[in-house]
């Protein structure tokens, strides 16, 4: 049954209604602020830590790639689990198990593996570790599409995309660059551990809204059966399913590139690997922001207009962009890239929007829609890798990138399928008339 959320009242603090009018759900603010530290923390090894393991215990880069695979795989099933664990046992609860997870072996990983120089251990406590971060920062998003007014979604959804990308890398890197020089890599990795469990336990003991403390399915629904639901919800609403594949078409192609355009950019254009390194930085810094923005105007324009033009479209255009002016304008022409590099990093901003349009598909069964969501972000990890290793022999670098350009039309297409049941359109319609009236409220 759908429920519309009720509109803003005058009580609670003049903070908390400000954050209510920015579409950050104000009773989930320690929850935000929470995950920003903890994925600071995830982010702080993600410039070094193959090169780190090759140096202490692993032996060679190319064996240290196969203990992030493992963790890869681990943040896989993650993703999924988290989204249906919340359905069965409540966000909260995950964010705990997921919290508990990342703390007990990661440390097992710098006490035991790295301190021993032992590569077996490395494997299974790296990898183990990887399903610490999916179940705390998407358990929490799960929680986010529970409680945020259903008219305000794509902002608190954009919220969530600020502050999790804002800490893992780009605050993350950042705090490595000031630690690594003074305390070391081992030092700084000690760092992570305590930022990460100090923003885990901000969240998850400081947000006090008791919609996340209990389980989100029916009382009948069992274990089992919320598991099957999580996958069956695919075919059952094939809306759903089709959304999943949007999310991995969103970001697969980001992880495609940075296999092979670092090569390119450094040597082959001529940037070098510091001004490569301030251009990844241009692209994730501008998406950050971008995530925002775009939470924000797809509650007034449509969820479905804003991944369409802005996130698909864009997308396939700016990815060409990125890689074809650099190459045809040259090294001397930094600035140009900087400017695709910044347009690229927006546009992968406007799917945003379909972390708040696949729940709605199914009000009945968010987890399980939240799981099939974030089994995509976690497959796309691997989708985008594999497609380099499939065409960049037979096309080259230029053809993969227009294989990419070419996902992300075939994403707007299916993005025209995504259409909201009329009795979902219909709630949020009514919803955002209540928030507005709670706004004139809030203001006279």
């Amino acid at each position: 049954m759908n429920q519309v959320t009720p509109p803003l009242s005058r009580s609670g603090s003049g903070f908390a209604r400000l954050l209510n009018r920015w579409g950050l759900p104000a009773p989930l603010f320690l929850g935000y602020a929470g995950l920003l530290l903890f994925m600071i923390g995830d982010g702080v090894e993600s410039g070094f830590i193959a090169p780190f393991m090759a140096d202490n215990g692993a032996g060679t880069e190319i064996k240290a790639s196969y203990v992030i695979t493992v963790y890869g795989v681990a943040v896989m099933l993650a993703s999924w689990l988290s989204g249906a664990l919340s359905d069965l046992w409540g966000p909260r609860r995950v964010m705990m198990i997921g919290l508990a997870i990342w703390l007990v072996f990661d440390v097992l990983f710098l006490a035991v593996a790295v301190s021993g120089e032992n590569y077996p251990l490395m494997l299974v406590f790296y990898g183990l570790r990887g399903f610490g971060y999916p179940m705390f920062a998407f358990g929490f998003l799960v929680w986010i599409t529970a409680v945020a007014p259903v008219a305000r979604l794509g902002a608190a959804v954009g919220w969530f995309y600020f502050a999790f990308t804002g800490g893992l890398p780009t605050l993350g890197a950042l705090v490595a660059s000031f630690t690594n020089p003074v305390l070391g890599q081992y030092g700084t990795l000690w760092v992570s551990v305590a930022l990460l469990a100090l923003g885990g336990l901000l969240a998850i003991f400081g947000v006090r809204q008791r919609t996340g403390y209990t389980r989100l399915a029916p009382p009948d629904v069992k274990p089992v059966q919320s598991l099957v639901s999580s996958v069956s919800i695919a075919w059952k609403k094939p809306r759903v399913g089709v959304g999943m594949l949007v999310r991995v078409i969103n970001t697969a192609p980001e992880f495609g590139m940075l296999v092979f355009f670092p090569t390119i950019f450094i040597e082959e254009i001529g940037f070098g690997e510091s001004r490569w390194l301030l251009l990844v930085s241009v692209i994730y810094g501008t998406n950050i922001f971008f995530n925002l923005i775009f939470g924000v105007l797809s509650d007034r324009i449509g969820w479905r207009t804003t991944i369409f033009w802005f996130g698909a479209i864009g997308c396939a255009v700016s990815i060409l962009l990125l890689y074809f002016v650099p190459i045809a304008m040259g090294a001397e022409y930094y600035w140009l890239a900087l400017l695709v590099g910044a347009l690229y990093g927006a546009t992968l901003a406007g799917f945003v929007p379909i972390s708040a349009l696949l729940p709605s598909l199914a009000p009945e069964n968010k987890g399980g829609a939240m799981a099939l969501l974030n089994l995509g972000a976690g497959a796309a990890a691997f989708v985008g890798p594999a497609i380099v290793s499939v065409f960049l022999g037979p096309l080259g670098a230029a053809g993969v990138v227009i294989v990419f350009a070419a996902l992300y039309l075939v994403a707007a297409v299916m993005v025209r399928y995504l259409k909201l049941p009329d009795e979902t359109a219909k709630a949020i319609e009514e919803d955002k008339s209540l928030q507005e009236v709670g706004e004139k409220v809030v203001t006279t």
